[in-house]
């Protein structure tokens, strides 16, 4: 395979324009920190993960052995009971989370979910492509959902179960939903039948690394849950991950004749690059490397948010998050830096490939542009 001229052309523009716009991308949830270049053998290959990662198949092109090392890494992250669990790696968090409200649509038919107003877009575009009741909750200040309209609103709807749409750091302020809390209110009602799914695009990367950790995971009372793999980790591919208790997902598996497999999965053929891609991620930087690059964001968050505060920007950010949020400044430098507004503020996410340099030259650009 080979371009003509004027084709190769446009690719290396393309490529300087990519080089050029990265070092300013600091306003949205991608780590760029990775080298993947020992994995290029395998795009000579088509990978196609199609069905359930944990059967067999009759297409033997598949990297199913490293996707279900990528789940099992996670479900021990997220203290998933033992033996108790499924997953697999998605095309993204958006495909994770209609994967766990599905699994309760299908477990509670007659179920009403309730998520915050600052819960991700996609979660109202899943809802209308599940055709799910649902009821929107008021959120704090801080982005947390408020559990006393929960609590209210629940003693209303008693005559429906309630799914709940937990934020493990929402998209603007990384405000983290406390499910012990949303537990508690829940038993407190005497209600039985639920389901907490949790979407932890963001923070789910890291979340076990935090002193103390949020309640977030499978021990605190999910029954599913949505990390992104291109997030905290980096991927040049979007992609998540989602985890499930196995009860659950026995409910909906169906046998494909086809692939010789069971599919109990949304897409049916999936990438089979990407768990090749997580797989590496997680090899090559171990717990530990997981760990320091935790302390090393959130480290540089801190920097960042007393910068800002120093040079009198109202910065804030959530306990622990990556996230510092500030007014939003004048248009030259939120388009210089791509970062993510609305409401009057904007913020920037501290990842692991985020300097300190680069909060210095931000600041410094919000100076000039008579933003601070």
């Amino acid at each position: 395979m080979s371009l003509a001229r004027s084709d190769q052309i446009q690719l290396d523009r393309f490529r300087d324009y990519l080089e050029d716009v990265a070092v300013r991308e600091i306003g949205y949830p991608v780590a760029f920190d990775f080298d993947y270049s020992a994995l290029a053998p395998f795009l000579s290959f088509s990978l196609n993960n199609a069905g359930d990662p944990f059967m067999p198949m009759t297409y033997l092109l598949n990297s199913h052995e490293f996707e279900r090392e990528v789940v099992s890494f996670y479900a021990r992250l997220t203290r998933a009971p033992q033996d108790q669990w499924w997953g697999y790696v998605t095309n993204g968090s958006t495909e994770s989370n209609l994967y766990g409200l599905y699994l309760a649509r299908e477990l509670l038919p007659d179920g009403i979910v309730y998520f915050s107003q600052d819960s991700h877009y996609s979660v109202g575009k899943n809802l209308h492509f599940l055709n799910m009741r649902h009821i929107m909750i008021r959120s704090r200040p801080n982005g947390e959902m408020d559990y006393d309209d929960l609590r209210e609103t629940l003693k209303i709807r008693r005559d429906a179960p309630p799914i709940i749409f937990a934020n493990i750091g929402t998209t603007m302020k990384e405000a983290r939903d406390d499910i012990s809390v949303i537990r508690n209110i829940l038993d407190d009602l005497a209600i039985e039948s639920r389901y907490v799914h949790c979407d932890a695009a963001l923070s789910g990367g890291y979340a076990a690394f935090l002193d103390p950790p949020p309640a977030w995971d499978f021990e605190d009372g999910a029954d599913s849950i949505a990390i992104s793999g291109h997030k905290f980790l980096g991927s040049p591919i979007p992609c998540g991950i989602v985890l499930a208790r196995r009860r659950h997902v026995e409910r909906i598996g169906q046998s494909v004749a086809y692939i010789g497999s069971v599919d109990t999965t949304i897409s049916g053929s999936r990438n089979g690059y990407t768990p090749l891609v997580l797989w590496y991620a997680i090899k090559s930087l171990g717990i530990e490397g997981m760990r320091q690059r935790t302390e090393h964001s959130l480290a540089t968050a801190a920097y960042a948010e007393e910068q800002l505060q120093l040079e009198g920007i109202e910065a804030w950010r959530n306990p622990q998050a990556l996230t510092v949020v500030f007014p939003t400044p004048p248009e030259e430098v939120r388009e210089k830096w791509q970062l993510a507004s609305a409401d009057g503020y904007s913020h920037l996410i501290c990842m692991p490939h985020i300097s300190c340099r680069q909060v210095d030259e931000l600041i410094d650009d919000i100076r000039q542009a008579g933003g601070s």
